[in-house]
């Protein structure tokens, strides 16, 4: 019996990994499990919520997020999942996984710049936002985090992808990086 792909989609704040994963999951065919989405849904349910560095939800989130990938992965679904998380948090939440899954991680680049203006902009445009703090940061100590982010680094595939203008590689070029 063959394992199920963990296709991990990772990148600093504003750097298209979401619509990324779920580009790449319609493709696919699977599921796309995004932290920021689980986060954005427990906010619903915490009326009053202030985002920060270690709040209740983002600590919450951390564990509901891996939880939910052991649960798919444990019942062999081919999933997505999308992160900012620097290899910190990934590598210790990624490899229990490691015999289980066959991994494959995606890391999304783009400028500094683009990324900032991503963030402000979807912060403003999107009430769902407001349980992330990365919008409401100054731009010299947000690019400082941007340019010091520590990617994932396990020995499995990893194929980076720029998101400043489309995807390079193009979506065809992912999706043969995802094949078996």
């Amino acid at each position: 019996m063959s394992k199920p792909m963990l296709i991990v989609v990772s990148g600093p704040p504003g750097s298209g990994k979401t619509t990324l994963a779920h580009q790449v999951a319609a493709a696919v065919g699977c599921p796309a499990i995004c932290r920021d989405e689980i986060k954005e849904g427990m906010a619903h349910a915490t009326p009053g919520f202030v985002p920060g560095p270690g709040d209740p939800l983002t600590m919450r989130t951390l564990a509901t997020f891996f939880d939910v990938i052991g649960l798919l992965i444990g019942r062999g679904t081919t999933m997505v999942a999308e992160a900012a998380f620097q290899d910190r948090v990934w590598r210790p939440g990624l490899t229990p996984f490691l015999g289980m899954a066959d991994l494959r991680i995606i890391h999304c680049t783009v400028a500094a710049e683009v990324a900032y203006e991503r963030i402000t902009t979807r912060a403003t445009d999107n009430p769902h936002r407001k349980a992330h703090e990365d919008g409401h940061r100054p731009a010299d100590t947000w690019r400082n985090a941007h340019d010091a982010f520590d990617p994932i680094n396990l020995p499995v595939p990893i194929l980076a992808v720029d998101t400043s203008d489309g995807y390079d590689p193009p979506l065809p070029q992912i999706a043969d990086f995802l094949q078996y």
